[in-house]
């Protein structure tokens, strides 16, 4: 007889299992879901149609406000649990368990048992047959600006008490009883006038009618001098409900003070309507310069707007605002419709995107003043070098990892992480679908996956970053690159264009990829760049170029700030021939 050693071993392991007591209990069921189960009904008001979604389970202890307006980055966040929801039909329920992805709390069956309130929301999608061949579904921006909180349409269930415990197996279940209601657009006044076009190029890509609109503050006097042709004042930035900073009436005497948190200043909404007031006086005043102020909406699928380049997911963006809308608006209110006469700002978001079209589009902008701009150089991608670090979330060591900053103040005091951050986001959607920062960043940057998807940059959990991603962002989208890369060509389009404005103490470190943008402007020859790059000592994010005022105010006066900066100095790159006279009656 032949003997082997593996049935002697497995006698053995199964004795020891038998007398320490190892093996599990026969009566334990090893699908029963781990973690409070919540259960969530087929919502009424949806009878008739299949939903698909992100469906997300909000838990608070705070009952200031309801849970869906309390998930942040910051330490007070509450909790938040999301998982897609796709084809749900009527009778079918949807459970969370510990399957579902969450933050700041990742597994719900970690989450202390307690007595919460708890809110259910329903984040509809709907389905895009693009042009690129990939069908995708993705939540359609309904006039909010792409807030999954807001969004009308959305199902939520009204707030309420419960008390969540990890070892009931008794479900919670709640009901999808309220939507969000639509959302009335602006009306026109005698100076803010409000446009909207279907878009060709953006309708022939999402295989649906996608549309740009804008809002046009119109110079005064712009009845009174039929024959003036005027200059296009761009800003860019995040999606404006209506044109923003700007009111005709004296500030509101019966309003409740409203305390700012970001500035520590008490009667902040007071300030912000007296500035929107100075506004309206200085713009209809003597001696401004009389032109079209304009702010795009070009919210999307994937974020409250499009940062204004082509790309291969949103589509081409760059093209369809500066060949479609940008022509339309100078064409529906007499503007000059010359590329010397059409300057960009904006700050933050709008900040990259008024030196990216700039640089993407240098025959057809006049002048860009990028404020407090997104990474603008992919080696400080806020902390993370693109191109020589592994892990976006860690700074390696041999015998532990140092968690990387998101989020600092004028101190340096950090509140938080990237991975922090970037989890939050892969609760509220999957796929780059949050509505987020970090993954409307990806959706422009990125190449479209073989799902339809943008491809990650990093492993959203582990935070491990693609080389071969990186690389195609540095050929296409990094901004200092390709100046670099570009600049024979660029340069003498460029010179004079190019102003950078930035805190030196910016919340999410924008100021690391300013230094190196400026480290090659200043070093350039034939020619010189000829702009400016500027610091505020101190100053966080979004500090725009203005030594005499702190954040909370200049953050409000980018038009009194930009628009007589570049009048005074167009003559310098406007055409010998150019009208630089009848607009500044």
């Amino acid at each position: 007889m032949k003997y082997t050693t593996q049935p002697i071993t497995s006698i053995c392991i199964l004795f020891l299992i038998f007398a320490l007591g190892f093996l599990p209990s026969c009566t334990q069921d090893s699908n029963t879901p781990k973690g409070p189960i919540v259960e969530v009904a087929f919502p009424a008001s949806a009878e008739g149609e299949n939903l698909d979604g992100r469906l997300l389970l909000l838990i608070s202890t705070n009952e200031d406000a309801e849970p869906r307006f309390q998930i942040s980055d910051n330490p007070g966040t509450q909790q938040v649990y999301g998982m897609d929801v796709e084809n749900w039909a009527s009778g079918q329920t949807q459970t969370f368990t510990a399957e579902a992805y969450g933050y700041p709390v990742e597994n719900i069956s970690d989450l202390p048992t307690g007595e919460y309130t708890v809110q259910v929301l329903f984040h509809k999608y709907e389905t895009f047959n693009r042009s690129d061949g990939h069908t995708v579904k993705l939540p359609m921006d309904r006039g909010e600006g792409q807030q999954w909180n807001r969004a009308p349409g959305n199902l939520y269930s009204t707030p309420k008490k419960i008390n969540l415990n990890s070892s009931s197996k008794t479900p919670v279940k709640i009901d999808l009883d309220q939507e969000i209601p639509p959302i009335e657009p602006p009306e026109d006044t005698k100076y803010v006038k409000h446009i909207k076009i279907q878009s060709e190029m953006l309708t022939e890509f999402w295989g649906r009618p996608m549309y740009l609109g804008a809002h046009v503050l119109l110079p005064e006097g712009f009845d009174e001098n039929p024959n003036v042709k005027y200059p296009l004042a761009i800003m860019h930035g995040h999606f404006p409900a209506d044109f923003g900073g700007w009111r005709t009436t004296p500030p509101d005497e019966d309003i409740d003070c409203v305390y700012s948190a970001r500035f520590d200043l008490d009667c902040y909404n007071k300030i912000v309507q007296q500035e929107a007031y100075d506004f309206y006086k200085t713009w209809t005043g003597p001696n401004f310069p009389r032109v079209l102020a304009v702010e795009i909406q070009h919210a999307n699928p994937y974020y409250d707007d499009s940062y204004a380049v082509n790309s291969e997911n949103l589509g081409p963006y760059g093209d369809a605002i500066t060949y479609e809308l940008i022509p339309y608006i100078e064409e529906q209110f007499r503007g000059i419709g010359e590329g010397w006469a059409r300057f960009v700002y904006g700050g933050s978001t709008g900040g990259w995107e008024a030196l990216a079209v700039q640089v993407k589009y240098p025959d057809d902008y006049g002048t860009c003043y990028a404020a407090c701009p997104d990474p603008i150089d992919f080696r400080a991608y806020t902390l993370v070098n693109l191109y020589e670090h592994e892990n976006a979330y860690y700074e390696d060591g041999p015998f532990r990892n140092q968690l990387r900053a998101g989020r600092r103040n004028y101190l340096g005091e950090v509140s938080s992480s990237l991975k922090g951050m970037n989890q939050r986001e892969l609760a509220l959607g999957s796929k780059s679908r949050s509505g987020q920062q970090w993954d409307i960043w990806e959706a422009v940057y990125s190449p479209v996956g073989n799902d339809g998807y943008p491809k990650r940059i990093w492993d959203k959990k582990t935070g491990v970053i693609d080389a071969e991603i990186a690389n195609y962002w540095k050929e296409n989208y990094d901004l200092s690159y390709i100046l670099k890369r570009d600049w024979a060509e660029l340069g003498p389009k460029l010179k004079g264009k190019i102003h950078i404005y930035c805190g030196d103490m910016d919340n999410y470190y924008l100021n690391n990829a300013v230094y190196l943008a400026e480290d090659f402007l200043e070093g350039t020859t034939a020619p010189y760049y000829d702009g400016e790059v500027d610091y505020g000592d101190r100053a966080e994010h979004c500090w725009n170029g203005d030594h005499t005022q702190p954040n909370a105010i200049s953050r409000l006066r980018y038009h009194t700030m930009f628009i007589p900066k570049w009048a005074n100095s167009v003559s310098k790159i406007a055409p010998k021939v150019a009208d630089l006279r009848s607009w500044r009656y």
